[in-house]
């Protein structure tokens, strides 16, 4: 199958999602690998592309709250006040579904859907025409760090998928939030840390948000995506380290004979003598939280023994970059 790239032309892999094919299409935060949600054989299609596990589930991909209101059974008392400030954007929420509605290969079998609108045109452009709902995992073999520009789509999935849609970089770089409104009598929580914040949303909705920070067994269902695999890992070993640590990880691993890759800020990375380091545009968690997947992706290109990855503290967008970074180190840090 010839993997083509549309970058202005929507009508194309419109149609190609209408009859069941599978096509990327981009986000604020990752590249999609998008489906018709209603077409259980085109979701079936991005599991297999993916090799993702089938209890693994999908969030669906809207134009519009009035979209997915379609297929939801019950609205949380919040959900409007949510949905008007931070839709579109990179906020997916979950919501009891209607019975029967979507296919049990996108629910993974639970009776929640999880639902998001892109802040990207392009994408709610081509839903529109595509006249449905689309899932859309990010767009890379299950596990690796997620694709943040066309490019690295074509690297993972070239010949697999009918195509690409070509939007340029990614500005988040982490995939979004997932806020469990599930139950109309709890209070929201937060399952997957993102760009819209815990911070973001306690103070707009003027209440504590908490944060599931459980470790999904595998005999259960996770009901949302990145709570119960290892995600995010090149084939490259990846080992974090605490900024005041860097120097002395380099100097021990070094040492040892290791061939080193690095993936810091700037500044940590002055005066470090090793083969390859990348760095990040600027100091801010921003910038981090932006180039960790294609700064992951790119030392794993070279022939290194091991990627160090500098951790930032777990308050703000701080606790989204180190949810995948923890993920993509296996929980591996460099201890002094």
């Amino acid at each position: 199958m010839d993997t083509i790239i549309y970058k202005q032309d929507l009508a194309t892999p419109a149609q190609l999602l209408k009859s069941g094919q599978v096509v990327a299409f981009p986000t604020e935060t990752v590249y999609g690998l998008g489906a018709n949600a209603l077409d259980k054989e085109a979701v079936k299609q991005v599991f297999a592309v993916k090799g993702r596990p089938s209890d693994n589930p999908l969030i669906v991909h809207v134009e519009s709250f009035e979209q997915a209101k379609k297929y939801i059974q019950t609205i949380h008392p919040l959900a409007e006040k949510i949905v008007q400030q931070f839709w579109p954007g990179p906020l997916t929420l979950i919501f009891e579904i209607i019975p029967g509605s979507l296919p049990q290969e996108v629910t993974g079998g639970l009776t929640t859907a999880a639902f998001r609108m892109p802040n990207a045109k392009l994408t709610l452009d081509l839903i529109h025409q595509a006249g449905v709902p689309l899932v859309g995992p990010s767009a890379n073999t299950s596990g690796k760090p997620s694709p943040t520009c066309a490019g690295h789509v074509y690297h993972d999935l070239q010949g697999k998928i009918a195509g690409i849609v070509d939007g340029g970089n990614c500005q988040v770089g982490v995939e979004s939030t997932v806020l469990d409104l599930s139950n109309p009598e709890a209070a929201p929580m937060i399952l997957r840390p993102g760009a819209i914040t815990r911070e973001m949303l306690a103070d707009f909705l003027d209440m504590e948000i908490l944060l599931d920070k459980h470790l999904v067994k595998e005999s259960e269902t996770p009901k949302s995506p990145g709570m119960k695999y290892k995600h995010y890992s090149p084939n490259t070993p990846v080992m974090m380290v605490q900024p005041e640590n860097l120097a002395k990880a380099v100097a021990d691993l070094k040492a040892q004979g290791k061939k080193l890759g690095l993936l810091a800020s700037p500044k940590q990375l002055v005066g470090l003598n090793t083969e390859l380091v990348l760095a990040y545009e600027d100091e801010s968690v921003e910038a981090a939280t932006k180039g960790l997947f294609a700064g992951l992706r790119a030392l794993d290109e070279q022939d290194l023994d091991l990627i160090l990855v500098t951790t930032t503290a777990e308050t703000g967008l701080g606790q989204a970059y180190m949810n995948r970074l923890k993920k993509a180190a296996a929980q591996k840090i460099y201890e002094v």
